[in-house]
């Protein structure tokens, strides 16, 4: 299938692996790059010797890089070393990216940038980027509350108005075929995977928690602060963290104040339930796609099967979630 994102980058499926913080690594954006589609590195909150480990671990396959921007301000340096790999393209999300774009456009590596609102995609566009990925609030990890359904088309629009030339690519519970060709009707040139490859098998995720996060389905997220508030991580007030639901976010959800106050016992509550993969703890951040991933499977078999349904083309009676 080709369109303007697989033309733009190469690639064979109009798919861009969501650069998830702690959990796409080398291996998991290396295998989708091999498949067909555009794999990333999640940079996240900027731990130089974690991703120069997992760009080695990628080796010679050409991958990108994400970062959450207001981190990436605390730690500008973590771009040259990022640069110097020859990235793809760098992901940028949740702060202006103007800061940075001189330095990566002299550097010829394309820029991709996530945006939840309206809003951020007219500055985004204003600032001539290649890629806008358009997020809406089902999507898992941070976010905002824009539905996906809506925001794609008035941001495809925008860009149909200004005859710019910037690519858009939708995000938020797309994870099959179904999902890909939704974005493309909306207008859309791709798009962002990553609630299904959270659970790939070359993602960094405790095998344990994978499975018994597959038992659950859309209705069992929430969007909430909780998870950040006892990571000790601020992030602005405008973004929360979809999530799956655990005993311990239902306790804590709407009084983060409480949370705060009993914060360093709850942390080391937190972090031993890390260790244990303990579900009724730990809250892994996935998006409403949940319910439509079956079962773990090798990157390239994710591919694969979104590859196959797209050959059938727009026959909604031909779709299932388990071949899809």
């Amino acid at each position: 299938m080709r369109t303007r994102l697989t033309d733009f980058f190469g690639l064979s499926l109009p798919v861009i692996q969501a650069p998830m913080a702690f959990v796409a690594g080398g291996a998991l954006a290396a295998a989708v790059s091999r498949a067909g589609g555009l794999g990333l590195i999640g940079g996240g909150y900027g731990d130089a010797g974690w991703i120069e480990t997992q760009f080695d671990i990628a080796g010679d396959v050409p991958v990108g890089c994400g970062f959450i921007s207001f981190a990436l301000q605390e730690r500008p340096w973590l771009l040259d070393q990022v640069l110097a790999r020859k990235p793809r393209a760098l992901f940028l999300s949740f702060a202006d990216p103007a800061p940075w774009l001189d330095k990566v456009r002299a550097a010829g590596v394309p820029v991709i940038c996530q945006v939840q609102t309206f809003r951020d995609a007219c500055h985004a566009l204003n600032l001539g980027v290649d890629v806008v990925v358009a997020q809406g609030g089902d999507a898992g990890g941070h976010g905002q509350s824009r539905g996906t359904m809506a925001f794609v088309p008035e941001v495809a629009d925008e860009i149909a108005r200004r005859g710019s030339a910037t690519l858009i690519c939708a995000a938020g519970g797309i994870a099959d075929a179904r999902g890909v060709l939704a974005a493309l009707a909306l207008g859309a040139d791709g798009a962002v995977i990553g609630t299904r490859f959270w659970a790939a098998q070359e993602a960094l995720v405790d095998e344990r928690l994978v499975a018994l996060t597959l038992a659950h389905g859309g209705d069992d997220t929430i969007r909430t602060r909780v998870v950040d508030t006892v990571r000790r991580i601020d992030w602005p007030g405008r973004y929360s963290g979809r999530v799956l639901r655990s005993s311990f976010v239902e306790r804590w959800h709407g009084d983060e104040a409480g949370l705060l106050h009993d914060l360093p016992e709850q942390e080391k509550r937190w972090q031993a339930a890390v260790a244990e993969a303990d579900p009724s703890v730990v809250a892994p951040f996935v998006g409403e796609a949940i319910g439509l991933v079956q079962a773990p499977q090798s990157a390239a078999g994710v591919i694969a099967s979104i590859r196959a349904g797209l050959q059938k083309g727009f026959r909604p009676d031909q779709y299932s979630a388990i071949d899809s």
